[in-house]
């Protein structure tokens, strides 16, 4: 009996979407290959020998982001160039290698996916001190707007969502063959749905004859009440499916609103597929997990709220492809809406093909099956007495621990 492939997800918990994607891989993974194929899920900010400030970034990105929305831009573009991310990744290494070298061994991987950037480097690391190389795979989360730590000249492929993230990744070194246009990977559950909106919508208990508006919130998203509260008293012809997003505050004051709209409210959901294929078309932030969700469904994408950073790219890719719009404000949600609707909804219609063509609903499976190839090949032996030097006297410089 062949033994099975052992194949290591590395992701992080800055947002939502680098998780997601890790999830939606490994699902894929074992659907398609089962007990042939074992795969673990890794963080390695979680262990207590990174540092505190590093970390914490995970759940300080969203509150750096929303409360000093100027200085996030300026460290996003400034770190964006060739010799930041070199220091970056210096320090990467020196912060990270001995957890790195840790998972590695634990693991025993055949493949290593990873679907945050940075980790890298500290892998080179690893793998140039040890001597041998075990297939890397980048996967990009992000649409359009791609940071250059993304784009390391170590990985065997960098797996991107789109066309301008290709370029980008030229343009910072990579050589074509080691980049693929695949999409972000979604939950394969998001492909598999084919019944009709209105049967899925009688069975959640909505109006299955009703065009029916998806909003998705989150601590993350500002002024959604407001727009709520003009849709409430709008007189569009539109059903509400409200979901909070694990935002209990905002779920408790929604549950006071006196609803005059067909409203359904959810806090946190595990069926968000279902709900995706129930609707006709989805509010929500620029993120770049829910954007690429609501193409994967074919779902136009009313864009009421874009963060600075990466989802201005996002944002950028879904209105250039005519899958949706943005609306800064309340007047802007309902003038859009009642676009959409107009005309027994034929722009929304248009606006849903779009959806669809940029869509890439089966990213998952492709990953998956470039992951269980490299799996197939045998980890190398490298030799790169060069750079070994360099690498030790900069880990013995902070007392980094490089030998085993």
């Amino acid at each position: 009996m062949t033994e099975a492939k052992q194949i290591l997800v590395l992701t992080a918990d800055a947002g939502f979407g680098h998780r997601s994607a890790a999830n939606a891989i490994a699902a894929a993974l074992t659907e398609e290959y089962g007990e042939a194929c074992i795969v673990n899920i890794v963080n390695p900010l979680e262990d207590r020998r990174v540092p505190a400030l590093l970390r914490n970034s995970q759940s300080d990105y969203d509150k750096l982001v929303r409360e000093m929305p100027k200085l996030y831009r300026f460290g996003y573009q400034a770190s964006d160039a060739t010799v930041p991310t070199a220091l970056v990744e210096s320090a990467l290494t020196v912060i990270l290698f001995e957890v790195m070298r840790d998972i590695v061994k634990r693991y025993q991987p055949d493949t290593i996916v990873t679907t945050y950037p940075l980790y890298q480097a500290p892998l080179e690391a690893v793998y140039t001190i040890r001597r041998f190389h075990i297939p890397l795979l980048t996967v990009v989360t992000d649409l359009m707007t791609v940071h250059r730590l993304w784009f390391h000249p170590a990985v065997d492929l960098c797996l991107v969502p789109t066309k301008p993230a290709r370029q980008q990744a030229l343009e910072a070194g990579l050589e074509a063959q080691q980049i693929r246009i695949t999409g972000i990977p979604v939950h394969p559950r998001l492909s598999q749905e084919s019944r009709p909106p209105a049967e899925i919508r009688e069975e959640l208990g909505w109006d299955p004859a009703l065009k029916t508006a998806l909003v998705v919130g989150s601590k993350r998203v500002g002024n959604l009440e407001e727009m709520l509260r003009a849709l409430n008293h709008s007189g569009l012809k539109l059903q509400l499916a409200i979901v909070a997003g694990g935002n209990d505050v905002l779920y408790e004051r929604l549950q006071g609103v006196t609803w005059h709209a067909v409203t359904h409210l959810y806090n946190f959901v595990d069926n968000m597929p279902t709900l995706m294929h129930a609707a006709d078309c989805v509010l929500c932030k620029a993120g770049g997990l829910i954007a690429t969700e609501s193409l994967a469904c074919g779902l136009p994408l009313l864009l009421i709220d874009v963060l600075p950073g990466q989802e201005i790219g996002n944002a950028q890719y879904v209105i250039e492809g005519g899958a949706g719009e943005r609306a800064g404000n309340a007047v802007d949600v309902l003038e859009v809406l009642f676009h959409w609707l107009m005309n027994e909804g034929a722009r929304l219609a248009e606006r849903a093909q779009c959806a669809r063509d940029l869509g890439r609903p089966r990213a998952a499976y492709e990953i998956a099956a470039l992951a269980w190839t490299a799996a197939e090949r045998d980890s190398q032996a490298i030799t790169r007495r060069s750079r070994l030097s360099g690498l030790t006297a900069l880990l013995s410089r902070f007392g980094v621990r490089w030998q085993d």
